[in-house]
């Protein structure tokens, strides 16, 4: 089995063309969006994340182009907390991989403890609590690919 592949189609939004491609890249899945093109900037999501692509500037048209990343909508948080419920949900604070769950359904955690470690852009991120609770869902396992506000722990 290949370790990389493509699927592209094209749709139509708004009466302009759209291109959709999805790559699978070493067990990993990312859906990319090209959204707009104009002159040397291409708008495009990488899994639900916007992104804007400059050219660069005398280069020919069918090279590679740059990534800048375009600038965050709003500040990521490394949980959500719902104060009105009495479960904490523990989301993801960016798309990346689990390299280790450290607690299990039934654990009691303090402030300040590892909950998870979670690789994104090749760095290992430690997410830790910021409540004290008991872990009543695990919704993550080992090697699995998260998206950005995925769901991955809940606590009561």
């Amino acid at each position: 089995m290949p370790d990389c592949f493509l699927n592209t189609s094209l749709t139509t939004k708004n009466n302009h063309t759209m291109k959709n491609f999805k790559f699978r890249i070493h067990e990993n899945n990312y859906i990319v969006k090209i959204i707009s093109h104009e002159e040397d900037i291409i708008e495009l999501e990488v899994n639900g994340t916007s992104y804007s692509v400059k050219m660069k500037e005398g280069m020919p048209k069918p090279k590679t182009p740059t990534l800048v990343l375009a600038k965050s909508r709003k500040s990521i948080e490394p949980f959500k907390v719902n104060q009105g419920s009495a479960k904490t949900k523990i989301l993801a604070p960016i798309p990346g991989i689990i390299l280790s769950i450290d607690v299990k359904i039934g654990d009691t955690i303090k402030v300040g403890d590892r909950l998870l470690v979670l690789e994104a852009m090749k760095m290992e991120n430690n997410i830790t609590s910021e409540q004290s609770g008991v872990v009543t869902a695990v919704h993550i396992k080992v090697g699995q690919q998260v998206l950005q506000s995925e769901l991955m722990i809940e606590l009561a």
